[in-house]
C-alpha cells in the first residue's frame, strides 16, 4: 500500500513539474494569468486597457535573461539605469488615460517600447520620446520588428515633448518629475488627461485634465519611478554602466 501510494505520489508530482513547465513554456497562459492575478485583482476594469495587457507580449521587450520574469510582478532592468514598469503599473497609467481608440498620446520615457506597445495595442497612435540613445535605437528596432506601425520613436529630451505633432489627446510620462513639466501642459489638448508620477523622494501618481487654461488635478497614489532625466536645456545623457533603482511601482 505505501510503495502504491508512493508511486501514485510521484506521479501526481511528475504531472505537476510537466505543467509548471507547460505554463512555463507559454507566454500566453503566463500573460493571462498576469491580467487576471495582477491587474483586473486589483480593480483595473477598463475592458480596451485590459484587452491591450493579454494582447502585448511583454517577455519580448525584456532581456533575454529577464525573460522567466517578464510577467512576475514587479518592474524589471531593461539596461542603461532604466526598467521596464510593474504591469499593474503599466495598466493603471493606460486605464488612466480613458482612451476609446484613434487618440493621438504622447510617451515620455520609452524605454523597451512596452508602454508604448500596450498603448497602440489600445488604439493609439503613439509619440514616444527617450533620451538613452542604446534604448531609443533598440525600441525603434524592437516595435518595427513586431509590427507596431501605429509607434513612432524619438531620441531626444522628453522633459520638452513633440511641439511640431501637438496638441495630443493623452500624454503619459514614465518617469517621475519633481514638477509638470511646463511644455507637456501646453501640448495637451483641451479635454485631454496627462498620466504623471510628480516628486523627488516622495512621489505620487497624478492624473490631469485639461479645462481651457486650467488643469484639474487628481491624485491617485504613492509611486516610485526613476526620476525623469533631462529638463529645459538637456540633449542626452551618457549611458551609465550601472543597474538602476527598482522603480515603476506602488508603494505598499
Amino acid at each position: 500500500m505505501a510503495d502504491r501510494e508512493r508511486a501514485l505520489l510521484l506521479l501526481v508530482l511528475a504531472a505537476a513539474c510537466r505543467a509548471a513547465a507547460r505554463e512555463a513554456e507559454d507566454p500566453a497562459r503566463a500573460r493571462e494569468r498576469m491580467v487576471h492575478e495582477q491587474i483586473e485583482a486589483r480593480g483595473v476594469t477598463d475592458a480596451r486597457t485590459l484587452a491591450a495587457m493579454r494582447a502585448v507580449e511583454r517577455h519580448r521587450f525584456v532581456p533575454p535573461e529577464q525573460a522567466d520574469l517578464a510577467y512576475a510582478d514587479h518592474p524589471l532592468p531593461i539596461g542603461a539605469g532604466q526598467t521596464i514598469s510593474q504591469p499593474y503599473i503599466v495598466a493603471v497609467m493606460t486605464a488612466a488615460l480613458g482612451l476609446r481608440g484613434g487618440e493621438k498620446v504622447l510617451e515620455i520615457g520609452t524605454g523597451s517600447g512596452y508602454q508604448a506597445a500596450v498603448l497602440a495595442a489600445a488604439g493609439a497612435k503613439v509619440y514616444t520620446i527617450e533620451i538613452v540613445p542604446t534604448l531609443a535605437e533598440e525600441a525603434r528596432a524592437r516595435l518595427a520588428r513586431l509590427g507596431y506601425r501605429a509607434v513612432q520613436v524619438r531620441q531626444g529630451n522628453g522633459w520638452k515633448g513633440w511641439p511640431e505633432d501637438a496638441p495630443f489627446d493623452a500624454i503619459l510620462v514614465t518617469a517621475a518629475a519633481p514638477e509638470v513639466p511646463e511644455p507637456l501642459r501646453r501640448q495637451l489638448r483641451d479635454g485631454g488627461r496627462l498620466v504623471i508620477p510628480v516628486g523627488d523622494a516622495d512621489q505620487e501618481l497624478r492624473v490631469l485634465t485639461r479645462q481651457g487654461d486650467a488643469y484639474h488635478e487628481q491624485r491617485l497614489f504613492p509611486v516610485r519611478f526613476v526620476p525623469l532625466v533631462g529638463g529645459p536645456s538637456a540633449r542626452t545623457v551618457p549611458e551609465p554602466s550601472h543597474p538602476g533603482r527598482s522603480p515603476a511601482s506602488p508603494i505598499p
